[in-house]
């Protein structure tokens, strides 16, 4: 959004999600948002159906040019040497 929008909070404290973010975000009735409120912002975040969906795939380009097998491994024997002391 270039610009910030304006809402108002009725009677009951409730307010509206205007269009162009209902249709950005694509927000449908019934949906569930997460509010959050951090250093004074009230920040309202489409709720995932599925959480696992989501985040798969996020970061993906930190391990394009690793080996997982050997990064896995490596992790593992540190795990073990770290117990054994």
């Amino acid at each position: 959004m270039s610009q910030p929008l304006n809402v108002k909070v009725s009677s009951r404290y409730q307010i509206a999600v205007p269009k162009i973010a209902r249709e950005r975000l694509k927000i449908e009735r019934g949906d569930r948002l997460i509010v959050d409120i951090q250093d004074g912002l009230l920040i309202l975040i489409p709720q995932p159906e599925d959480y696992s969906a989501k985040m798969a795939g996020l970061h993906h380009e930190v391990w394009e040019r690793l080996d997982t097998s050997a990064y896995l491994r490596q992790e593992r024997e540190a795990w073990d040497d770290s117990t054994n002391g």
